[in-house]
Order: structure tokens, then sequence, then C-alpha cells
């Protein structure tokens, strides 16, 4: 049946026609965004995911230039510290000259004391952008990484790199007292020891502050360590047991030092056990003070003095355990450096991985879009070409009228 108030096949063609402009409007889209998802509508759930993934790309932009950063300061205090090391090798080889009685020790004690004064110069200069890690105590953390779980929560990971201190400065004992209730209280020992007989040297559980300082005199000789920052009871007690273990002034063999671990410092006590082996009576004291200086890693270079026997074969008794720091520094700096360097190129490849992801959720074929455009003109033309013919299907009801 024909009328002239429906046209069906006009209003077929026309919703063609519509169908077809809509899709050429979504591949013209495509072609000038470059994505096939650009927005929400356009694929929500592909939409999320990819923005999430974007802004952790662009996180881990961020942790790339922490990583740069933290290298370079790692690295520049593994160069000084290689750099101190060949110092104190040269200092080492004018010590060892100093044996012979055929030298001038004067001279090579102020060869010794130019270079000590160089590498206080080399430890002061060793900064990155205000961070150094030749001095003081502690620990930094490098930001390396951006990890999120399953369920979407996120939590940041460093790198963390230790100071080590090679100053030269000496270490400082404290003089006042410790706040009542924390840790290194002693309960202090006191009087003189039988033969066999055992002193205990309780350090009193909690936290432990940086320059809090433990002092035992044994047979009149104060040994004495000032902990530095991090640092538990144990700790302590470990470097106090060295330090009373290889003080020579000490009678040798007249102590025995043990000490009482604990899994958790700030919960339990820890115990020093001495113990006197030789026959008569031995007094010992204990004592613990707040607010001393550590002492610097190579504090033992400004004692070194050549210019006499006693101070060259001392001299020569301590350096390898002063080289042996600086080593063991360079070392560990290098280590560092080397780790975060590979976590920097990994964060690299990471992003680029993730780069990849995103585009095959989003980005265009454009190859695709182009032949999808040339068969929607086309079929853009021939869908005009058929509204026409069916708008001038009415016209022709008019011949039956004539």
């Amino acid at each position: 049946m024909s009328s002239i108030l429906t046209n069906a096949s006009a209003m077929v063609a026309l919703e063609t026609l519509r169908g077809i402009n809509k899709s050429m409007g979504q591949v013209q889209a495509e072609i000038s965004t470059g994505k096939r998802v650009s927005s929400a509508k356009d694929n929500a759930a592909v939409f999320a995911i990819a923005t999430v993934m974007s802004s952790d790309v662009a996180s881990f932009d961020k942790i790339s230039d922490s990583l740069n950063l933290g290298s370079a300061t790692v690295g520049v205090a593994r160069a000084a510290s290689e750099q101190v090391t060949d110092l104190i090798k040269d200092m080492r080889s004018l010590i060892i000259s100093s044996q012979e009685d055929n030298v001038d020790r004067t001279k090579n004690q102020t060869d010794i004391a130019a270079l000590r004064n160089q590498i206080d110069s080399i430890v002061n200069a060793a900064q990155f952008n205000g961070l150094n890690l030749l001095k003081g105590g502690g620990s930094v953390d490098i930001l390396s990484s951006l990890d999120r779980a399953s369920d979407g929560t996120v939590s940041a990971s460093n790198i963390n790199v230790s100071r080590i201190s090679l100053e030269t400065s000496a270490e400082l004992a404290g003089t006042s007292a410790v706040v009542a209730g924390t840790g290194l209280q002693v309960a202090t020992g006191g009087g003189t020891i039988a033969t066999t007989a055992t002193e205990t040297v309780t350090l009193t559980a909690g936290a432990i502050v940086e320059g809090y300082t433990l002092t035992i005199a044994l047979e009149g000789i104060d040994v004495t360590y000032v902990a530095k920052a991090n640092e538990t009871l144990n700790d302590v007690a470990v470097k106090m047991q060295a330090l009373i273990e290889a003080d020579q002034a000490l009678t040798v063999g007249a102590w025995v030092v043990d000490i009482t671990n604990v899994s958790d410092p700030s919960a339990s006590d820890t115990v020093l056990s001495i113990t006197n082996t030789t026959a008569g009576g031995l007094t010992m004291t204990s004592s613990s003070f707040d607010g001393g200086t550590i002492g610097g890693g190579l504090a033992g270079l400004t004692s070194i003095d050549v210019s006499t026997d006693a101070g060259a074969a001392a001299a020569l008794t301590g350096i390898d355990n002063l080289l042996t720091t600086a080593i063991d520094a360079a070392t560990a700096f290098g280590s560092a450096q080397k780790r975060i360097d590979i976590q920097g190129e990994f964060v690299h490849s990471l992003m680029d991985s993730m780069k990849v992801g995103i585009g095959a959720l989003v980005d265009a074929d454009m190859e695709e879009a182009s032949a999808r455009l040339q068969s929607l003109q086309v079929q853009q033309q021939l869908g005009v070409q058929a509204l026409s013919m069916a708008n001038q299907a009415p016209q022709a009801l008019l011949a039956l009228f004539q």
C-alpha cells in the first residue's frame, strides 16, 4: 500500500543513514584522537583500567627521578670513600716507612697530618643536594617502587642505604643522667670481684638514643661506648664486649665477658656478665649518661703519631683497621649504587611495558580505521541516494490521478 502520509522506505533509508553517520563519527574520533577508547562512554571498564595504569606510569616516572637522585647521592659517597681509601693507603706506606730508625719521622708525621686533613675535606664535601652519607649515623630511604596489590591498595617500597661515617672526629662521652624509664640505665656494679666471681651490668629495656654513653671501669681503666642512631641494647652490649676484649691496657685474660641477648631489646633487659679469671680481686664500676657525641669511623687517625718508636708501632697496628673501615664503606656504597641502578633500569622497562599495555587497550588501529572510513563514506553516499529515491516515491502517485 502506498501512502503520502507515511513513507516507510524513506524512514528505513533515513535510519540507515543515521547509523552510517554515527559510525563515521566514531571512526573520525578514533582518527583524530588516535584512541578507540578516549572517554568512559566508549568503554567504561577499559577506560578505568587504562586510567589507573596511566596514573601508575606517571608515578613511576617520578620514582625514576628519585632513583636517579639516589644513585647520584650514593655515587658521590662511593667516589669519596674510594678516594679516602687511597689516602689511607698512602698513610699506611708512610707508617711502614716510619718503622725504620734511619728515616725522618717528623716529616712523615707532617705528611700524615696533611693526608688526614685532606680526608676531612673530602668527607665534608661528599654531599649531593645537601645529603652527606659519610657523616653521622642512621640511614636514608630512597623511593624505589610503587606496589599495587590485587585489591587495589598501593604501597611504596624503598631502598635503604646506611650512612657510614668516615669522619675523623673523636668520640665524646655524655655527662647528663639518662632519663628514668628509658634504655641504657644500668644497675651499677661495683666493688671487688673475687677470683672466678662474676659481676653483671644490666642495661634496662627501652629505646636507645644516639649519644647514650655506657662506661665500665675495670681496674681503673674506663672503657666507653657512645651509642649510634638506630642501635639497640644488644648492639651496645656487643660493642662494649668488643672494646673490653680489644683494650690492650687491661690485664690480658683477666676478664671473660658474656652477653645475655634478648629478642626484643625494647621489652627485656640485656645483661653483660663480666667474670674475673685471675687470682686476687679486681674492681669494676659501671655507669650510663646521655648527651654524648658519636665518634667518626676514622677517629683513630687523629691519634696516629709516628714521631716515636712506640707511636709508629701503635700506628702500624691500628691503620689496617681504619683501612678496612674505608674499604667497607666503598664496597657498601658500591653495592647500594649498583642495586639502585638496576632498579632504575627495571623501572624504565616496566614503564615501557605498561605503556604498551595501555596502548593495546585504548589505541586505535589506524589501518582498520582508514579502511572503515572509506567503506562508511561509500555507504553514506549510497544512503543519501537511497533516501533521495525513497523521497521521490510519493511523486509517482501523481500519475495515477492524471
